[in-house]
């Protein structure tokens, strides 16, 4: 018989109580036994749905207040020793770890593989010391015992959690340490935490590794075996878990580990299947992967019955039904979504309707199709629908994608030529200052957004309001001393579905919020069909900013690869084509907005590395369409008008080239958290074009003074020649109050300044 089960799931909440619990506690609203109380309830609510829907185990281990990633430093008691904290982690301690505190910067973030997911990267040192936390993990799963569910804990494998951190300085000078190293100091602890998990009368604990979906140095490789043959003999069964893509020259391996079962990606590495099933050893058990756990599609059952049948017939028992990877990347349900437009909405399925998909699968294997016959048939009634619906697709979007030729993909001069016509247009300071584009979203905003959409607010109204935060934001900037301003984007409720509220080919949920990291969720755009441009979509508000001042005002737009990556993205046609589609949308509003006198555009792709595959094998087909789709975004300008872009928390050195291709005529990046680390490649590329590197990291409540970010800018000038330096935060300010935001700025102010004075006084 077939058993069911999940990776993991959405901890947010079904209306995000994990959110405002969370920011509630950081500003002191309510103590820490209110919000582990909410905690609490997510995960009962989460396992109770798990354990109705049939499924034979609940997943506990999955839930965190913040990250997994940061879940593990505190089990595994090794906080980075810059803290000075001990072991275990107290809850105000763990949050300081991630959004930092007075004395320290918080820990480095970046992007979960090739999701917008983020986590906090682990810091090891040659001194990092590793000790069992004996709380957290051990209590979730004695509430989930007494509550009386069947519990499979699920861990991030030790090979993961070193490959996924840094390596750091220690107190002492270690010549070629490699946090490698570290894994004998480890799988002790990692065996500790199996050893009580059996004794707590677990039978089954999930391990995940889904480092095995990447290109492994051999050494790394070669330490999977020591690792799990120490790991074997601690009494529990292991399911070693991969995801994200299929294993290629990591699945002999991984088969041949002494675990007692294996999950695969049945999505993503479906086509190396029929290898799983020939290596799989005769006493194993295989998780497979049937449900895609990356997207919103309703999958479809009858197919997936027929092509796992056989399967199911080989191994009986031995196959466990499951999502392909965790779903914490998709909404928790698509309940209260009634204002979701009908026919898209009915090709849709998120957490919750993926569960109940997965348990009709298992009945289905278990107990053949006619006992369930009526939901194989809803489901393919869905599916005739979304394949025959006319909204899907457009003729006069194919044929403009058809008449694309190398002329629209690229600018009319070189760089050093736009540069001279920028300057001189323009004649910025050295070290110029800007922001990345977004300023407070205060509750005033919200309230005046949520009462516009609520038919509350006149049209009028609205645009008032929304001028006068504009008004205020200008304002601000110029009072600062700010060189190149932004409009505040007052108006804009998210980077991508702002934009994908005003384009053809977008639909979008109520509720479908997603976690991005810690508190801060968002709701991705539903992209079913092909995109054009109906409309102009930010031109008054750009021609209104750039009224109230003398100095420049960019215009702020998302780019097409990042509103591919943060959308829940059609799988019926390649991803490169619907790339091309956005960009040509991008491209009519980039002439719009150089026709009403805006300057300066930025189009913002901080999902650019985000979208790089796995395997580097794969990397340049990808590289090629996703430059070329900005190129195609930003090339109908004239030289004088400046293009500027922004990257953040990802790493950048290994996809230079292809960045610099992009060629636009600014950079910023997130360079702070890694002190500015991520910015040495860029020097080394010899990266030919302008540069902003972050100064200051936006996503903590903690405020550098002027001396630090003058620090971080002289490191800058070191690898970047100075006059290709800007200076600016490391992302937008939207999540941060103005009190705590025009002090940052001002100290990054006053750092330009005194770059400028250390820069005349050379020269002197």
């Amino acid at each position: 018989m077939a058993l069911a089960h999940v990776l993991g799931v959405p901890r947010i909440g079904p209306n995000r109580e994990l959110k405002f619990a969370l920011e509630a506690f950081w500003r002191g609203e309510i103590d820490e036994a209110a919000l582990r109380s909410t905690a609490s309830g997510i995960r009962q609510a989460n396992w109770r749905r798990q354990h109705a829907a049939g499924l034979d185990f609940v997943t506990v281990g999955d839930f965190a207040f913040y990250d997994q990633m940061l879940n593990h430093v505190a089990l595994l008691g090794c906080a980075p020793q810059r803290f000075g904290f001990g072991a275990p982690l107290a809850l105000p301690e763990y949050f300081q770890l991630a959004r930092g505190n007075g004395a320290c910067q918080a820990m480095e973030m970046t992007k979960w593989f090739d999701t917008n997911y983020h986590y906090l990267v682990p810091e090891f040192t040659p001194e990092t010391q590793f000790s069992l936390d004996p709380g957290w993990l051990f209590e979730e799963l004695a509430e989930a015992q007494t509550a009386g569910f069947d519990a499979k804990p699920v861990l991030i494998g030790p090979l993961t959690f070193l490959f996924l951190g840094k390596e750091k300085p220690g107190k002492e000078k270690a010549v070629g340490f490699d946090r490698l190293d570290l894994l004998e100091r480890l799988l002790p602890v990692y065996a500790q935490i199996l050893a009580r998990l059996n004794a707590q009368g677990i039978e089954w604990v999930q391990i995940d590794e889904p480092i095995l979906a990447l290109d492994l140095p051999p050494e790394w490789r070669s330490a999977f075996e020591r690792a799990y043959h120490h790991l074997n003999t601690a009494g529990a069964k292991l399911l070693l878990a991969s995801y994200f893509g299929p294993l290629r020259d990591n699945l002999l391996g991984a088969l041949k580990l002494p675990v007692a079962g294996v999950h695969v990606d049945g999505i993503r590495g479906g086509d190396e299947l029929a290898q799983v099933i020939d290596w799989l050893p005769a006493t194993r058990i295989l998780s497979l992967g049937v449900i895609d756990g990356r997207n919103v599609w309703k999958t479809d059952l009858t197919a997936a019955l027929e092509r796992f049948e056989g399967l199911h017939a080989r191994l009986a028992d031995r196959l466990w039904l499951a999502p392909s990877c965790s779903l914490l990347h998709v909404p928790v349900s698509l309940a209260g979504e009634a204002a979701l437009d009908a026919e898209p909405g009915n090709w849709l399925a998120f957490a919750e309707e993926k569960i109940a998909a997965l348990a009709t699968l298992r009945t289905a294997f278990n107990q053949g199709r006619q006992a369930v016959a009526a939901e194989l048939s809803a489901n393919a009634r869905a599916l005739a629908s979304r394949h025959a619906s006319s909204r899907v697709h457009d003729a006069a979007v194919a044929a403009r994608l058809a008449a694309l030729t190398p002329v629209h993909d690229g600018r009319n001069s070189p760089f050093p030529l736009r540069q001279a016509a920028q300057r001189k247009r323009f004649k910025l300071p050295d070290f110029p200052t800007t922001t990345i584009g977004s300023f407070p979203q205060t509750p005033e905003i919200r309230r005046a957004r949520a009462r516009f959409k609520a038919d509350a607010l006149s049209e009028a109204d609205y645009t008032a309001a929304m001028q006068r935060e504009i008004g205020y934001a200008i304002a601000k900037q110029d009072a600062l001393g700010l060189d190149v301003l932004v409009h505040g984007e007052a108006e804009r409720n998210d980077m991508v579905e702002y934009f994908g509220e005003q384009l053809a080919g977008f639909a979008f949920s109520h509720n479908g919020w997603v976690q991005s990291y810690g508190s801060r969720c968002v709701k991705p755009p539903i992209l079913y069909g092909d995109v054009s441009r109906p409309r102009p979509m930010t031109v008054g508000w750009a021609r209104y900013a750039q009224s109230l001042t003398g100095k420049p005002v960019k215009g702020m737009l998302t780019g097409p690869v990042t509103m591919l990556q943060w959308s829940f993205v059609r799988d019926d046609q390649p991803r490169a084509a619907t790339a091309l589609q956005i960009a040509l949308a991008i491209r009519d509003e980039v002439a719009d907005l150089e026709a009403a006198g805006i300057g300066i555009i930025q189009i913002d792709e901080p999902a650019y590395r985000e979208g790089l595959p796995l395997r580097k094998a794969d990397w340049a087909a990808y590289l090629d369409w996703a430059s070329r789709a900005f190129r195609i975004s930003a090339s109908g300008v004239g030289d004088a008008t400046q293009i500027h872009t922004h990257m953040c928390y990802s790493e950048f050195n290994d996809i230079l080239p292809a960045i610099a291709a992009m060629d636009a005529d600014v950079i910023t990046i997130e360079t702070s958290r890694s002190d500015m680390e991520l910015l040495r490649g860029f020097g080394e590329f010899s990266y030919p074009n302008e540069i902003g590197p972050g100064v200051y990291d936006i996503h903590s409540p903690r405020i550098p003074d002027t001396a630090e970010m003058t620090r971080l800018l002289e490191k800058a000038a070191r690898v970047i020649a100075p006059d290709r330096l800007w200076v600016n935060p490391d992302c937008g300010l939207k999540t941060r109050g103005w009190t705590e935001t025009e002090t940052a700025l001002a100290h990054m102010v006053a750092a330009a300044r005194a770059m400028r004075e250390s820069a005349r006084a050379a020269i002197r």
